[in-house]
């Protein structure tokens, strides 16, 4: 059957997108979990603040490999050829994700870095402060056959200043201000969301996230003329997102004409 457009649906993302038809959507952009949690948290080094504590975020490696096969495989099935994924991922996860997605022969269009100047400091005091998070850009095929992928270059040059855009982009974490509605732990910033959306989509085109939590992306593909299909296992983090969609409004950025966003 086809998925029903600008609907959250609330359960496991796997058995849901076994139910949709092959080649039913346009495409993925998703934050999958990132297997960092652990069963008692992570405390700070100097205070009794736990953190890193979600049970949705635990398993073990063997279960993660599988799991992230499983989910990818039905993303690439749904997903229709040649369109984009793109896949979110932290030095914890993203080396056997990327593995996967070399696995299934995916070609990769690139490696986006999204560094985070207010990222969270290091608990531990053991290490270096984590200020970056990964974003896996792949075609939906086989290497050998993948052409045609959406890329809106005159769209990115503009958002960079008339400039090539390159694959380090600075944004800060999520503003109290986006996180007004409820929190997600790994809520990702709207304006990233927004600049993955118009260089790699079109307009009136339909985009899944899989791991949608509290709804960025379907937020943002509302705003930009875009329709979305959001799957989370979460009630509390998909009532977040139901807020949100009612709630907050995404603007274009400066300098960038709605007429624009037909450009394919």
């Amino acid at each position: 059957m086809l998925p029903e457009e600008n609907k959250i649906y609330e359960g496991d993302s796997i058995e849901i997108m076994r139910e949709w038809d092959d080649n039913s959507i346009d495409h993925c952009i998703t934050d999958p979990p990132y297997n960092m949690s652990k069963k008692k948290g992570l405390g700070w080094a100097f205070s009794n603040h736990v953190t890193m504590e979600e049970e949705w975020d635990i398993f073990s490696r063997e279960d993660y490999l599988e799991f992230t096969r499983q989910w990818l495989k039905e993303v690439c099935r749904v997903v229709k050829p040649n369109g984009n994924i793109f896949i979110f991922g932290s030095f914890h996860n993203i080396y056997d994700m990327g593995f996967i997605v070399n696995e299934m022969d995916l070609k990769i269009l690139n490696s986006i870095v999204w560094f985070k100047p207010n990222a969270q400091p290091n608990i531990t005091c053991r290490m270096l402060t984590e200020s970056t998070e990964h974003i896996i850009w792949a075609c939906n095929e086989i290497k050998d056959k993948a052409t045609n992928w959406v890329f809106n270059y005159d769209i990115a040059k503009q958002l960079n200043g008339n400039k090539q855009m390159r694959n380090v982009w600075h944004f800060p974490y999520p503003s109290p201000k986006e996180r007004r509605f409820g929190k997600h732990p790994s809520q990702k910033p709207i304006d990233v969301i927004t600049r993955i959306m118009l260089i790699a989509t079109n307009k009136d085109e339909l985009v899944l996230d899989c791991f949608s939590g509290s709804g960025t992306t379907g937020l943002v593909a509302q705003g930009l003329g875009r329709k979305w299909i959001m799957i989370d296992s979460n009630p509390e983090y998909n009532e977040i997102a139901k807020t949100r969609l009612e709630k907050i409004e995404v603007q274009l950025p400066t300098g960038l004409l709605q007429t624009e966003l037909n450009l394919s």
